[in-house]
């Protein structure tokens, strides 16, 4: 989580008195806030000029590995190092702001620290930045593999990178592109160690200036300049912290009655647990100050705001974890980013924008000084019961949501529309493009709640509806191809709930839809091992679809591998399968995959027994279709045998078929495959007019 909000400016005092529900329950939560709060910058940047003009010459300077000048061949990597609350976020996001121009393909964000405190880990940070560069990535790789394709992903392009809240140099160094025309900004609480050629800028305290120009910005001139020398002492007992400052001069602000002695006074009145550390003490007292200060139910939704998925808050999820409409949420947030208790989540510009009718509302992240403060005010203050209770909420309303965004992408008058029709109208989208900005940029947090309701462990069937929630909206939305990777996580997720509980035939699909992911990733030795963990699981409480579909799967890999033998085996013991349960259709279709499988493996009479035996139940069942594909089979017996005019015979058979079906695309194939058979037999003229009657249709299909 990243360290500092800079206020997110308040409702002008015109808009607070506003009629409506919202703006009375916005009046019944927070204090008024008065204009000086209202200014979204902070003029000048206090206190931090030298360090920000020092970060800008260290982006042109020639590096220690460099030659006579030469730039090297990695990013530039400036460190912003600070202890949470020192400002180096926001020193960060002021450096953006300058520089930005000369990046011209934009700025990457991404937060090493997860919600709970704990490193977020490489490949979840790999995945997150590869999705927002719309770069691909096979389901399931491993974190060298996604560190690589995020760095040649940024290979060529000019790209500033901020990683915030960086753990350790281990979780930044592999993510550093091979790109001298990006740059690389981290945000850490101690050294890169490891990482060559890094341009540190520690944070210290500011000046008493600084700190006293600061409080000025929040709480307005007036009351400083009447009483400078207190504000210089109030400055002071903030320890020049920036966060310390911007929530005493935001608690000042809300309360225009009262003097900068009586905020000192009400400072030094906070008490202090006698364990704190001298220099975490200044933050406690002004985060404590305008904690105590908050309404009970504001209140409780700060304290629950460290139970949002991937740290990000929006009113949906505080309207949920507080128990209150979304509209009064809404307020609050917005409230809370003025008094400098949440920051908000900068907004994407250009084709990425959020459509204006978009009703979620903006984004928020409690700051990382903040989040340990607000989580132990969540022990000290909710019972377990009440906080599962909470997130339980929370998490039914994301599934809620996820089925109104998955509504979205259907026609118009389907079932699944009717049905999100009679949901209230905040928890549905208005259009397609709503719903599919909405799950593109929630998707870090969606996995998070995933994650979070399978960690729980006592939330009964509501972690497997998420997931299938989130399952189906992502298919349609992104479709299978772009879904599969995050697809492969909620496998993973499936499969660990089934193996906890124990749920043998959840365990079987989630092992079959993981080997399926592997498979088409290129791992087919772990393929086989999902496949083998799916048929036991299948087996044990005898479920024959899971079972025929796992002994298929097996069958398939091993032809994969060209493992014909085994292969021939695996479809034997699946066509037994398909006999015994009376599936005509399934048992000729095996049939034809045992033929060419037999085929490749030099058995070819017992391959061209099985192509008959499928031909002979395919047209018993009336196939044209399926008649084809066992003639093709029976042609590719005969070509690996060496028996071309039979082979031919094949293909022309499976032509006819093709040509009864109007699949044009294996028409053009055989018309090909025709013609290299002819060229064999030594009739080229023949081969000639196949092969251009194959590529004709062949060129008019892909038109």
């Amino acid at each position: 989580m990243t360290d500092q909000a800079v206020g997110g400016g308040h409702l002008a005092p015109e808009a607070a008195r506003g009629s409506g529900t919202a703006a009375r329950e916005r009046r019944a939560t927070l204090p008024r806030q008065d204009g000086a709060a209202a200014r979204s910058g902070l003029p000048g940047f206090a206190g931090r000029r030298h360090e920000l003009k020092a970060l800008r010459a260290d982006i042109d300077r020639a590096g220690l590995d460099t030659l006579t000048g030469r730039r090297g061949a990695r990013s530039r990597v400036l460190l912003i190092a600070g202890r949470p609350g020192s400002g180096r976020t926001t020193l960060a996001e002021a450096l953006l702001r300058e520089v930005g121009d000369g990046y011209p393909d934009g700025v990457l964000r991404a937060v090493l620290t997860g919600r709970d405190g704990a490193p977020a880990g490489l490949a979840r940070t790999a995945r997150d930045l590869l999705a927002e560069l719309g770069a691909d990535a096979p389901p399931g790789a491993g974190e060298d593999e996604l560190a690589e394709a995020v760095r040649t992903a940024l290979a060529g392009r000019r790209t500033v990178l901020l990683l915030d809240d960086a753990p350790g140099a281990e979780d930044v160094e592999p993510l550093i592109p091979d790109a001298p025309d990006c740059l690389v900004v981290v945000v850490a609480q101690g050294p890169l160690t490891g990482i060559p050629d890094v341009r540190p800028c520690a944070l210290g305290g500011l000046d008493t200036a600084a700190g006293v120009e600061m409080l000025c910005h929040y709480a307005g001139p007036t009351r400083i300049t009447v009483d400078p020398r207190t504000a210089e002492s109030v400055a002071e007992e903030c320890g020049g912290q920036p966060a310390a400052l911007i929530l005493a001069g935001a608690w000042l602000a809300a309360r225009p009655k009262l003097s900068v002695a009586d905020l000192r006074q009400a400072l030094l009145a906070v008490p202090l647990p006698p364990d704190l550390p001298a220099g975490d003490r200044p933050l406690h007292r002004a985060f404590r100050l305008t904690y105590e200060a908050l309404p009970q139910p504001a209140a409780r939704i700060l304290r629950l705001a460290t139970l949002a998925p991937d740290g990000l808050v929006d009113a949906h999820t505080a309207a949920a974890l507080g128990g209150c409409s979304v509209p009064a949420a809404a307020a609050v947030l917005h409230d809370f980013a003025a008094l400098g208790l949440l920051r908000p989540v900068p907004e994407e510009d250009g084709p990425g924008a959020r459509p204006a009718d978009d009703g979620t509302g903006p984004r928020y992240r409690l700051p990382g000084c903040l989040a340990p403060l607000s989580r132990e005010l969540l022990r000290e203050h909710e019972r377990p019961a009440d906080v599962q209770l909470a997130r339980a909420r929370m998490l039914e309303r994301t599934v809620r949501l996820l089925q109104s965004c998955r509504a979205a992408a259907e026609p118009s008058g389907s079932p699944a529309r009717r049905k999100a029709a009679e949901l209230p109208r905040s928890l549905r989208f208005a259009t397609r493009a709503a719903a599919a900005h909405w799950l593109r940029t929630r998707r870090g947090a969606l996995l998070d709640a995933a994650r979070m309701a399978v960690a729980d462990g006592q939330l009964d069937t509501l972690d497997r509806r998420l997931i299938a929630a989130l399952t189906r909206a992502l298919l349609a939305h992104h479709g299978p191809e772009a879904a599969a990777p995050d697809l492969y996580t909620l496998h993973e997720l499936v499969l660990r709930v089934a193996e906890r509980r124990p749920l043998p035939r959840e365990r079987a699909a989630a092992l079959l839809n993981l080997g399926d992911l592997d498979a088409g990733a290129g791992r087919r030795e772990q393929a086989l091992t999902r496949y083998r963990g799916a048929l036991e699981a299948a087996r044990s409480v005898k479920d024959p679809v899971a079972t025929g579909r796992a002994l298929e799967s097996l069958g398939d890999t091993y032809t994969e591998l060209g493992d014909w033998i085994r292969a021939a085996d695996w479809y034997g013991r699946a066509l037994e399968l398909r006999l015994a349960r009376g599936e005509r259709a399934d048992a000729a279709r095996l049939h034809a995959r045992i033929g060419a499988a037999h085929g490749r493996a030099g058995r070819y009479e017992q391959a061209l027994k099985d192509c008959r035996a499928a031909a002979r139940t395919f047209r018993r069942l009336g196939d044209a279709a399926g008649q084809g594909r066992a003639a093709e089979a029976a042609a590719e017996v005969h070509e690996h045998a060496g028996k071309l005019d039979e082979a031919l015979h094949s293909c022309r058979a499976a032509l006819d078929f093709a040509r009864a079906a109007a699949d044009v695309t294996k028409e053009a194939r055989l018309h090909l495959w025709i013609a290299e058979l002819l060229d064999r037999l030594g009739d080229p003229a023949a081969a000639r007019l196949h092969r251009a009657v194959g590529e004709r249709l062949r060129d008019e299909r892909s038109e």
